[in-house]
């Protein structure tokens, strides 16, 4: 008689080996049909020469930067997945649904697209009311470069977490302080390139900070942080 049967746990990797092959290859197009812009961008965190050639509010809409906004999306996606894989407290054979579960990946991407368009559309109709138009058009668009230079650093990372099981929590938890770093030393160079244009409308700014920076990003991790428990 056979005893302690177990139920086979069917790993299904083919939608993110297939993701990954697609986003891999967007960033190959880009890097072939932009190959000095591209080359500008990589060099992105040792110099500030990309932001300060492309800060022209027509390259928000380049299909440069629309290809690698779709290549931000995944990729951010992909991470936060793992880190609830790797954060969860639940059972082995749970944590590898939770690492695979393609509907959970979509649930995440959608929200993060919709998040991030929903928080543009809102600075826009905040910095219109404020007469801020121009200096936050600017500043969006320094905000997007780096956000999706990192996008592209945590693509071949997310490739390996994903491929690897027992990745300790340090892991994740250091990707998380190196980016929130490129995100601070990104705000630091918007703050001293556009000076000026704070100093006249400190209080706005402010505002526009709390409310439009600080306050959805909070709600991001308790939503991240709450699924994860």
């Amino acid at each position: 008689m056979i005893e302690h049967l177990h139920p086979r746990i069917i790993e299904n990797k083919d939608w993110a080996t297939a993701l990954f092959v697609l986003t891999f290859a967007v960033v190959a197009i880009t890097k072939s049909a932009y190959e000095t812009r591209f080359s500008e961008f990589s060099k992105l965190i040792f110099s500030d020469k990309y932001a300060k050639i492309y800060r022209d509010n027509s390259h928000m809409k380049s299909s440069f930067t629309v290809g690698l906004f779709f290549v931000q999306i995944i990729s951010f996606a992909f991470f936060i997945q793992l880190a609830m894989h790797i954060f969860s407290e639940n059972s082995k054979a749970a944590e590898i649904v939770l690492k695979t579960d393609w509907i959970l990946f979509i649930q995440i991407a959608t929200f993060l697209l919709y998040f991030i368009l929903a928080k543009y559309l809102v600075e826009k109709i905040v910095a219109t009311s404020f007469n801020i138009e121009e200096f936050v058009d600017l500043f969006n668009l320094q905000k997007v470069t780096y956000r999706t230079y990192i996008g592209v650093l945590l693509l071949p990372i997310n490739a390996v977490l994903f491929y690897y099981d027992n990745i300790p929590s340090i892991v994740p938890l250091a990707i998380i302080g190196i980016s929130l770093c490129i995100s601070i030393y990104s705000y630091f160079i918007s703050i001293k390139t556009y000076q000026n244009a704070i100093i006249s409308k400190l209080f706005y700014f402010i505002l526009y900070l709390c409310a439009l920076e600080i306050a959805p990003y909070y709600f991001l991790y308790y939503w991240i942080t709450k699924g994860s428990a």
